[in-house]
């Protein structure tokens, strides 16, 4: 019997993944392994310099199966679909907050604030070490917050 990987899936998967997209020129942006209905999918976003193309998606794709084949991290039957994170990618690690700064971000919150909104627009201008993150929106109004109190914080291109 195979020994229990230490890390959660994600982690796991990230690990094997990052060297084998270095080697093609890329960067792993994120890795998520969701159950959609009766089916898990284990998604690996890529980007790199001047944004990913499909063919970069496919030669991951072929780097990778062998990888999660033979170290096995994953116990149940799930879908490997790599992807471009896209141009509403969603910010979900510190590095990503930081290279985002002065960027249009929607940020969806768990519970509403206090005036009961839940989502707001606004630009991303500051980011602590310990992952609180600020936004001005068009009003003029800085609002801090957690990464915990959000459901989401995404890139917006639409952004006025």
């Amino acid at each position: 019997m195979a020994e229990k990987k230490k890390g959660s899936t994600t982690e796991i998967v990230r690990a094997l993944a990052e060297p084998l997209a270095k080697e093609l020129g890329l960067i792993i942006w994120d890795v998520t392994f969701t159950k959609e209905g009766a089916d898990w999918y284990l998604r690996i976003f890529i980007d790199k310099e001047g944004g990913v193309g499909i063919d970069d998606c496919v030669d991951l794709t072929h780097a990778i199966n062998p990888v999660l084949d033979s170290e096995d991290p994953i116990p149940q039957e799930y879908t490997l679909e790599v992807s471009s994170p896209g141009i509403n990618r969603k910010l979900t690690r510190p590095e990503h907050f930081e290279a985002f700064l002065e960027a249009p971000v929607r940020v969806k919150l768990i519970r509403p604030l206090e005036n009961g909104v839940r989502e707001l627009e606004g630009i991303l201008i500051d980011v602590a070490e310990n992952g609180d993150f600020e936004v001005i929106t068009e009003e003029d109004t800085t609002v801090t917050f957690t990464r915990k109190e959000c459901a989401s914080v995404n890139l917006i291109e639409d952004y006025d």
